[in-house]
């Protein structure tokens, strides 16, 4: 089966931007590179709905060389969700077998990267399955955002998206519970993001469509770079009623990244075509594409590893004192945690080359 140049390139940027971000030692880094608190884009915010839109481009693909029945769809999703529950398990399990510390299950987080993954493909591609019109798919897209952006208001009219009184967090405090999300204020996974998240999926998948078709690659690069603008311009005219915030996955946050990732769809399907010597330099980030979400559950659960392996130093990681000891006064803490988070991803895209070479491919 012929592999989408364009699209695993897409695939390993994504993760390469995630395994790069998840690697800070610390917050003495570059802003672009953490998170924004609650509101507000960074190119860390950018990692994970390109991730998002490139499913639902796969999803598109593989829907079409063969009819995915909804057991096949819900198998999927269940095991991507069983492997989201096992990554937010694994810390504990290495507390309890390095530090004798008990496994806290009753405080275990619920939700998550995987597991939002696993929500976006589930109901977006069941949605595709039903709803088959092109154009029926684009309004449904459309529709979440307004149902997304619609609950803030009716919840909390007076200020939708305060961080304590927000409908997300509302949700997040019915199911999975106070007791079971990432903080007391909001789950950045939980599950009322999933609607807006869902429409990124169906916006990959739309995408994926007009990639795969027999239109004209210069026909197909107009349409993308046009509705890049057009996104990026409604995104902006409906910041100034929500916020772009990645916590809760907003509509203009989710329509900005639409164009963003519309954009380099553009630039890699031109360079990939009329400059075929960018190949080599984007043969890493192709590599890494085609087996993403395996390389990303390995860099974390060894990065996770590293940082539960204590030192002499109280309170200090063996991966902190990796970065403290021949990083941290590299020029500034933050280049030093640049250069850092940059070699941390060497090994993995080394070994991405080796699984390509050797026509190695994990699908999950």
């Amino acid at each position: 089966m012929q592999r989408l140049y364009s699209l695993d390139v897409l695939r390993g940027l994504a993760i390469f931007l995630m395994i790069f971000v998840d690697a800070a030692p610390t917050e003495e880094t570059y802003p672009i590179f953490l998170h924004a608190e609650w509101e507000g884009l960074t190119l860390a915010d950018c990692a994970f709905p390109v991730f998002v839109f490139a499913m639902g481009m796969s999803a598109a693909i593989s829907m079409a060389r063969r009819n995915s029945s909804t057991k096949r769809i819900l198998k999927r999703a269940a095991i991507l969700f069983a492997l989201g529950i096992l990554f937010n398990i694994y810390p504990s399990v290495l507390e309890y077998l390095i530090l004798d510390e008990p496994v806290a299950i009753e405080h275990l987080r619920l939700f998550g990267i995987l597991q939002r993954l696993a929500l976006a493909y589930l109901f977006g591609a069941l949605l595709v399955q039903a709803i088959k019109n092109e154009l029926g798919i684009l309004a449904a897209m459309f529709m979440l955002l307004i149902l997304s952006s619609a609950g803030f208001h009716i919840y909390a009219p007076e200020n939708p998206f305060a961080i304590e009184h927000n409908i997300s967090n509302a949700v997040d405090l019915i199911f999975p519970g106070v007791n079971h999300i990432y903080e007391t204020t909001h789950d950045p996974e939980g599950l009322y993001g999933t609607i807006a998240s869902v429409a990124t999926f169906l916006l990959g998948y739309l995408t994926g469509k007009i990639l795969i078709s027999k239109a004209d690659w210069r026909d197909k690069l107009i349409v993308f770079g046009a509705s890049g603008v057009i996104f990026l311009v409604q995104g902006g005219m409906w910041s100034t009623f929500d916020i772009i915030s990645k916590n809760l996955w907003t509509a203009p946050y989710a329509l900005i990244n639409a164009s963003i990732e519309l954009f380099l769809l553009v630039a890699l399907i031109y360079l990939s075509d009329k400059v075929p010597k960018s190949r080599k330099f984007l043969q890493p980030l192709n590599a890494l594409g085609t087996n993403p979400l395996f390389f990303f559950l390995m860099s974390n659960f060894a990065l996770i590893f590293l940082c539960k392996i204590p030192t002499e130093i109280e309170g200090v990681s063996f991966y902190l004192w990796l970065y403290q000891s021949m990083f941290h006064d590299l020029i500034n803490p933050a280049f030093g945690s640049m250069i850092f988070c940059l070699l941390w991803c060497l090994p993995w895209l080394v070994l991405a080359e080796i699984f390509y070479r050797f026509k190695i491919v994990i699908k999950i």
